[in-house]
């Protein structure tokens, strides 16, 4: 079913019927031509870029949960491409120009706010980092401008930039194509549309080891539903990723924490922007429901927990108390914490693994959310052709032998 005006008001004239699930809860078959271990969105983007990229329809994407109930679900939702070297910015830039059409193209509302995105210097030193991003940012053919003090307290008249704030605001950066995607829309308008391709989407089916062939490579997978072969499989399972790698026999230069995120009573709108204080760790937007989304730094003790600690909540609600001191007034409703996976130099690990057959898309950080597309993309290329997409070239698990690392840990925004 297409969605549209007219579609909705037939399901409303027909009292719901005429509504057809939005993708199918099949049972796994005994071999694919590619699986998929992971339903969030990379996993889920991946299958939807083989079947419509490379004819490759023959997929399954296995979940060990629910579709979109890990990282996917537990992020603050921001896109952005303020990324500092070339590699990661035409990857991340990348990424934001398919989900600036990804709505079109998927027919499924993913509520994108290009609200426009500010990051914040507290210190001669932050306003001197900033000016090199921007530069940067230009160089890659990113738009970015500077912004002065009077020009935030503009911008932001909430935010406090008395010469007596705890953090003096001294100027800042603005990407204006940043700002936030609905995190569920996403993993819907995916899902649904590799199904409608033909993916088969099994939850519920979590992998528990691999199948391997007389050379080595991975032929399928053993699962809590049986047995499943294929002739290629993709992980996409972010702070999971080495747990599996572990299954499969190999290590990954992967560290897995909590990250913790909070929403606070819904209000009438109050912030048209989102906002970054990299000197303190605190982030925060406005949602369209109007809750406050406020996310934190590292829970800097590796788990694979879903929850955080309560010092990183408090240290992220003063920092963000003190920045916006009229939010003081605001009940927090929830909060929760995903399971990012954070690699050495803070860049992703997309392509072929050591043991042939197996490819993987981890190591994104905090960084996940707004990769979705460009992962997807990505990963299915590799899956199809065998051969790493250009874009995903300078991101191989081979560049720990090299050292040929990016360190793009202050671009990621959070305190890795």
């Amino acid at each position: 079913m297409r969605y549209s005006a007219l579609a909705l008001l037939r399901g409303a004239l027909s009292g719901g019927r005429s509504w057809q699930p939005a993708w199918r809860s099949p049972e796994p078959k005994a071999a694919y031509d590619v699986l998929i271990v992971g339903g969030g969105g990379h996993g889920l983007a991946s299958a939807y870029y083989l079947a419509r990229n490379h004819g490759v329809r023959n997929v399954a994407v296995l979940e060990r949960g629910w579709l979109g109930g890990g990282n996917t679900g537990r992020n603050t939702t921001i896109v952005r491409s303020n990324y500092l070297y070339p590699e990661s910015a035409r990857l991340y830039d990348f990424s934001l120009r398919l989900y600036e059409g990804l709505s079109r193209e998927l027919n499924f509302n993913l509520m994108l706010s290009q609200r426009g995105l500010i990051d914040l210097a507290h210190s001669r030193h932050d306003l001197d980092s900033m000016a090199r991003w921007v530069n940067s940012m230009h160089m890659n053919g990113i738009d970015a401008r500077l912004l002065s003090r009077e020009e935030i307290a503009a911008r932001l008249p909430l935010l406090d930039v008395s010469p007596e704030a705890r953090y003096p605001v001294l100027g800042g950066f603005e990407q204006p194509r940043g700002g936030t995607a609905r995190h569920d829309a996403v993993a819907w308008g995916y899902a649904r549309a590799a199904d409608a391709l033909g993916v088969d989407i099994v939850q519920n089916c979590e992998v528990t080891g691999f199948l391997r062939g007389g050379h080595g490579e991975v032929t399928g997978v053993t699962t809590s539903r049986g047995t499943i072969r294929a002739q290629r499989i993709g992980l996409a399972a972010a702070g999971h990723s080495s747990v599996l790698a572990a299954l499969a026999g190999f290590r990954l230069p992967v560290t897995s924490y909590a990250l913790q995120a909070m929403v606070s009573e819904p209000v009438k709108p109050a912030l048209d922007a989102v906002v970054l204080s990299p000197g303190t760790g605190a982030y925060l937007s406005q949602s369209d429901k109007g809750e406050m989304v406020i996310g934190a730094g590292l829970d800097l003790f590796a788990s694979y927990a879903q929850r955080g600690s309560f010092a990183v909540l408090q240290g992220v609600v003063a920092a963000t108390l003190a920045l916006f001191p009229s939010f003081s007034r605001l009940k927090l409703l929830r909060q929760w914490a995903g399971n990012v996976d954070v690699v050495h130099d803070s860049s992703p690990i997309i392509g072929p693994t050591p043991v042939p057959e197996l490819f993987i898309n981890c190591g994104w950080g905090t960084g996940g959310f707004k990769a979705i597309p460009a992962g997807g993309w990505t990963l299915a290329h590799v899956l199809a052709t065998g051969r790493s997409h250009p874009l995903a070239e300078p991101f191989q698990l081979e560049r720990f032998h090299s050292g040929r690392l990016i360190d793009e840990a202050a671009a990621a925004g959070i305190a890795h």
